[in-house]
């Protein structure tokens, strides 16, 4: 069965109550692949806005969540408040939650499980640094992120892989459409090896790194890249184009 083209935007911390119902209004009244599944993350305060005002088959994700139920977490979202608002999706082990917040690998893993047990999808980030590439590390990066994942679960039917190299993400670099399928097929053929083929045949991957409507195109062609993660670009009426960079 073919992988449906999955194209996620992650707002990060940016937006205000106009910027992001125009935003909607926008993916609203777009004319979408509807052979593309579209999830869009806004900041936490903007989720439930959101959830109500978007249409077009798009759902909505948190860019984070807390592995412990509903406690003295000052801060936090637990997975019990997301799903009890109809939130499906939830972006989790992204490069800066490793490096700014100081995640771990089994840390991610831990709110992997967690959330995928109060049944929402993750979009699961992994990618090494400029630092890691050079040295010929990359395969071994994300696999050892992925390994903290596959000792934990079992299930991975509700989960996205995102592919963000970190020396990609918000810097204009972008892989190229070698690197990134090269990256791609490596991934894949861990996931076929540790965990099952027929898990690698039907997890989708995804490539994320300062994607825009200008390089989606070749980029969504490759054979191992189902889809993209899109930061800055999402924000943008061009995020139209990249969705449907598919079928374009």
């Amino acid at each position: 069965m073919a992988r449906k083209f999955f194209v996620g935007g992650n707002f990060k911390a940016n937006g205000s109550i106009k910027s992001i119902q125009t935003i909607v209004d926008n993916l609203n009244a777009a004319k979408l692949d509807p052979d593309v599944e579209v999830v869009i993350s806004p900041p936490s305060i903007f989720l439930l806005s959101t959830a109500e005002k978007i249409g077009n088959g798009i759902k909505v994700s948190a860019q984070n969540v807390f592995d412990k139920p509903d406690g003295a977490w000052t801060g936090e979202l637990t997975n019990k408040m997301l799903t009890e608002h109809g939130i499906e999706w939830v972006i989790l082990g992204h490069s800066e939650r490793r490096t700014i917040f100081k995640e771990s690998s089994e840390f991610i893993a831990e709110k992997t499980k967690a959330s995928l047990d109060a049944g929402l999808s993750v979009i699961l980030c992994i990618g090494e640094t400029l630092e890691e590439r050079e040295a010929g590390k990359t395969l071994d990066v994300c696999c050892g992120q992925l390994q903290a994942v596959a000792n934990t679960i079992q299930d991975w039917s509700k989960i996205v892989i995102a592919y963000e190299p970190v020396w990609a993400i918000g810097t204009g670099k972008v892989a190229t459409t070698e690197q990134a399928q090269e990256a791609h097929a490596g991934i894949r053929a861990w996931l076929a090896k540790t965990v099952s083929p027929e898990v690698a045949e039907a997890t989708r991957i995804l490539y994320g790194g300062s994607v825009n409507e200008k390089n989606s195109g070749e980029l969504a062609k490759q054979p191992d890249i189902d889809g993209f993660l899109v930061g800055g670009a999402s924000l943008k009426p061009a995020f139209v184009d990249i969705i449907n960079a598919k079928s374009a």
